[in-house]
């Protein structure tokens, strides 16, 4: 009998938690306070797993999420996580049935993009997945910054440490100003701050309270948060070698930004920050006196997107002045793919119809995926032969196009 995928009912749950920690490589044995404490997080009608002779081999799901476009404007997205196949059963075909059952689902219910954290590079490209936004991670040596550690607070508000129980009240409204700046970013649900203020919980994720440094302006707004955690803390022949390692830190203004990287930085006894998975293009390594402080630990895609509608989607971001493009789009698995007219005005707006006019650019749609919020370069994806130029000077006015000026950022994984 063939393996047999399905969405899952609740009583799969156990042994589907079960086959997802054996993929990860985690203890496999889930409890049943694991269980109750993860099941209201899951969508069981939008989770599958595939059985074979009742034992679960491959896990999947999604979430309804919102993605912020160049431009703010906010766009439905499914966000696909916790996919896995047990190594005895790869190469079946299994993740391709998954994963395409999933996708012309989220079409169906208009979600235009989807998303996902890929854990290995080769494997989403084919499903028509390229990556959209990457990050840094830096470990700076804080001695060697050439910052003076003798800072007493920003000239205009103040940094003050709040509690888990303050953080949850003020971080939603917070969170959601930002994201609307930041290209990349997602939606942060109730269940998203109870667990990172622990009020929330599992049984095999001990949680350990962080340090919450909330940022507010001259009017008490609050502009900033930033949250961090000792992760070592030594002290040789009397002298401390702390480490500091950054968990979050979102801000709503530059003031914010420059305020809480100013301040964990003037933290006693640290000698070492890790400043978390942040924008490449992140200002916190030319705040130094000295930027070679600043060693780059990651340097990596981050978050994936595969388009579903391409219309919608083009429609949503916003573009740099006026143009007009015809994109020959080509989608193994049908769902997005076309030949259509791209045309944006002074503004940036853009409307997006489909054409039989001759192509400008041809290409995958996982293409689109990597150019969509504005990372990629069109010119060097041509200069690969993954961009097609059909018309001559056609890559260079969509790279004036959908460039954006500062680097798309997806702060949190999923």
């Amino acid at each position: 009998m063939s393996p047999d995928l399905r969405t899952l009912a609740a009583s799969d749950l156990p042994e589907w938690l079960r086959a997802l920690n054996n993929a990860f490589l985690m203890p496999p044995t889930v409890t049943p306070e694991e269980v109750t404490a993860r099941r209201p997080g899951i969508d069981l009608e939008r989770t599958q797993g595939v059985f074979d002779e009742g034992r679960c081999v491959a896990t999947f799901r999604s979430m309804p999420r919102e993605l912020t476009a160049p431009g703010g404007e906010l766009l439905a997205a499914s966000a696909v996580t916790n996919v896995s196949v047990t190594a005895t059963h790869r190469r079946r075909g299994l993740l391709t049935r998954m994963m395409s059952r999933d996708l012309t689902d989220a079409k169906e219910r208009g979600e235009a993009v989807a998303i996902l954290i890929a854990a290995e590079y080769p494997i989403y490209g084919r499903y028509g997945f390229g990556p959209a936004t990457w990050i840094n991670e830096w470990d700076v040596d804080v001695p060697r910054s050439g910052l003076d550690r003798r800072w007493a607070g920003p000239a205009e508000g103040r940094v003050d440490l709040m509690t888990p129980a303050e953080i949850r009240k003020i971080g939603p409204e917070l969170h959601e100003r930002v994201r609307r700046l930041t290209p990349g970013a997602i939606d942060r649900t109730d269940r998203w701050w109870d667990m990172d203020t622990g009020l929330l919980t599992f049984p095999s994720m001990p949680w350990k309270e962080p340090f919450y440094a909330v940022y507010r302006d001259a009017s008490g707004q609050v502009d900033g948060l930033a949250t961090y955690s000792i992760t070592d803390h030594r002290w040789s022949n009397k002298f401390p070698r702390v480490t500091l390692e950054t968990g979050k830190l979102i801000a709503a203004s530059p003031a914010a930004e420059l305020a809480l990287w100013r301040y964990l930085f003037s933290v006693d006894w640290v000698t070492e920050l890790k400043s978390g998975y942040r924008a490449p293009d992140d200002i916190m390594p030319l705040l130094l006196g000295d930027p070679r402080s600043a060693k780059v630990e990651t340097n990596a895609d981050f978050m994936w997107l595969r388009v579903l509608d391409t219309p919608r989607a083009l429609e949503a971001r916003t573009y740099t002045g006026a143009g007009s493009l015809v994109l020959d789009l080509h989608d193994a698995a049908d769902l997005a793919g076309g030949r259509f007219r791209l045309e944006t005005d002074a503004d940036g707006r853009a409307t997006c119809t489909p054409t039989r006019d001759d192509a400008d650019l041809s290409f995958d749609i996982a293409e689109l995926g990597t150019l969509y919020l504005g990372d990629e370069s069109v010119l060097r994806l041509t200069a690969l032969g993954r961009v097609t130029e059909e018309r001559p000077g056609a890559a260079t006015r969509a790279d004036t196009l959908f460039r954006t000026p500062r680097r798309p950022w997806t702060p949190d994984g999923f």
